[in-house]
């Protein structure tokens, strides 16, 4: 029922056979192993940290948690009700997202692009453009060299 990949610990819907059964935003659940990795950060002393000093409380991490056990019921018993909750939880998101947007009094929401959206670049962006990371490597996959190599050793931690 489900692709086996040797070395692939994640389960993704898209492994499913039984596509046509699933509910319309199935596509939106991630793998069942984010949800306990996002219930694990949220439970954080960091986090609880960050979220008592944007909130003033400290938020319920339980949803996380839920969706992780429904999530992982779905993966071992193939029980659609556990995907639909988890799908549902995913919409939540999505529509508190949306209105935290809708909510920015801050930036004004355009309905076209400006009018000089397309207009040339700068003559000093350009001869900044020359020498960046970007092309350095779109130069090397034109020529058919594998960029790789040029990216071990760096990191990027977000904290």
């Amino acid at each position: 029922m489900f692709k086996k990949y040797k070395d692939d610990k994640y389960f993704e819907i898209s492994d499913f056979n039984g596509a046509d059964n699933l509910p319309k935003d199935a596509w939106k659940v991630r793998p069942c192993e984010w949800y306990k990795e996002e219930y694990k950060d949220c439970k954080s002393l960091k986090a609880k940290f960050h979220q008592y000093f944007v909130y003033g409380s400290t938020v319920d991490c339980s949803q996380w948690n839920n969706d992780f056990n429904n999530c992982m019921h779905f993966r071992k018993k193939h029980d659609l009700d556990s995907l639909e909750k988890v799908v549902a939880s995913e919409n939540e998101r999505k529509k508190a997202r949306i209105e935290t947007m809708e909510q920015n009094d801050v930036w004004e929401y355009r309905s076209s692009p400006p009018e000089n959206w397309n207009s040339p670049m700068p003559s000093w962006m350009v001869e900044d453009k020359k020498n960046s990371l970007l092309i350095k490597t779109q130069n090397m996959l034109d020529e058919g060299i594998d960029p790789t190599p040029i990216f071990t050793g760096f990191s990027c931690v977000i904290s």
